[in-house]
């Protein structure tokens, strides 16, 4: 039987305070064992069995404006070399024992390929240019939310137990930001660079995000608008994963700028799902602090990183693991015969 919360709050805490240290000195480690302890309802929580990493991967058809460094076709090639093993993300999820999984939410081109990690679950061939009009419809906005939540039950029906979101798609931050401008964040302290670009560049993916907004006038009261309007396939794919997997109580550990902009549209809908996601770190990109700090969500990690991919949500799967292990393994001053101090020390 699941304890009362705050009654399973107050025995994780007191576990933490008692264990053979200064209370609190561990700092984020022991806010990290406590919210993992309230998901799985333990006031020692297990460490996860089952952990996968799903990279959503869709093209976005603001890229026709010059809005990126890279062609497009960067995301197909990209998928490739997921499913090869080759990519950061391949090495990081080996690094931690997470499978990596490959998600072709809306890839311009088609994979003829049978590979165990690899979901077609392919909404279009790219959005529209939300220059001129939306960047979907509204059938397929709810689509790619239903889709992202049958992905997620599948996995968690399999037995995973720590899901991981990563993002790949050129022009994708150039879609987070439309997103987080939608939601009624400021345009200038969002927009920034995702791959390397110019100042020319950057004054284009501004003038197409301002447009889009001015075109299509997405509702900020309506998340499914938003996707609509000025989202991607995988953002919204990404949104109906997390609050899937929220509702069946497993954790996820969202990555950078664009899956963080998919756990926005997820808030927006169920502002409870932070109790149930972990920020893996700061992305390098400047509105990501921004979407973070407006969710209340801490970072894990901040190691100025802006690759996406999942890279840095997989990296701090480690640091997870050790604040389990850390109210795991233990002793309390009683088990080991040591004297407690004051609780000021």
């Amino acid at each position: 039987m699941e304890l009362d919360k705050t009654l399973l709050k107050d025995e994780i805490v007191h576990r933490l305070n008692n264990l053979t240290k200064p209370v609190g000195s561990l700092g984020y480690l022991e806010e990290l064992a406590l919210k993992l302890g309230l998901i799985q309802g333990r006031v020692i929580p297990e460490l996860p069995k089952d952990k996968r990493i799903y990279v959503f991967a869709s093209d976005h058809g603001v890229v026709q404006n010059g809005v990126s460094a890279y062609p497009k076709e960067v995301t197909y090639q990209m998928i490739l070399n997921f499913l090869n093993g080759g990519a950061a993300i391949n090495v990081f999820g080996r690094h931690v024992g997470a499978d990596v999984y490959v998600v072709d939410s809306g890839v311009d081109g088609d994979f003829n390929i049978s590979h165990p990690k690899f979901i077609n679950a392919k909404i279009g061939y790219g959005t529209s240019d939300f220059t001129k009009g939306p960047a979907m419809t509204k059938e397929q906005a709810v689509l790619s939310l239903e889709t992202g939540r049958k992905i997620a039950k599948k996995a968690i029906e399999e037995g995973a137990d720590l899901l991981v979101i990563g993002d790949m798609g050129i022009g994708n931050t150039t879609t987070a930001t439309a997103i987080a401008v939608a939601f009624g964040f400021s345009l200038d302290e969002i927009l920034d660079i995702g791959t390397p670009l110019d100042e020319g560049g950057l004054k284009r993916k501004k003038e197409a995000v301002s447009k889009a907004l001015e075109v299509n006038r997405p509702d900020r009261d309506n998340p499914i608008d938003v996707l609509e309007k000025v989202g991607g396939f995988c953002m919204g794919q990404m949104a109906g994963f997390i609050l899937e997997a929220v509702e069946r109580k497993v954790p996820v550990i969202v990555d950078g700028f664009p899956t963080t902009a998919g756990l926005l549209i997820a808030w927006k809908t169920n502002p409870q799902v932070v109790d149930f996601v972990f920020a893996g770190h700061k992305s390098k990109v400047k509105g990501h602090k921004i979407l973070l700090d407006a969710m209340g969500l801490r970072p894990i990690l901040d190691l100025d990183m802006r690759l996406g991919e999942g890279t840095g949500a997989a990296l701090s799967i480690s640091i997870l693991e050790a604040a389990i292990k850390m109210i795991r393994e233990m002793a309390t001053f009683e088990s080991a015969g040591v004297s407690k101090g004051s609780d000021n020390i």
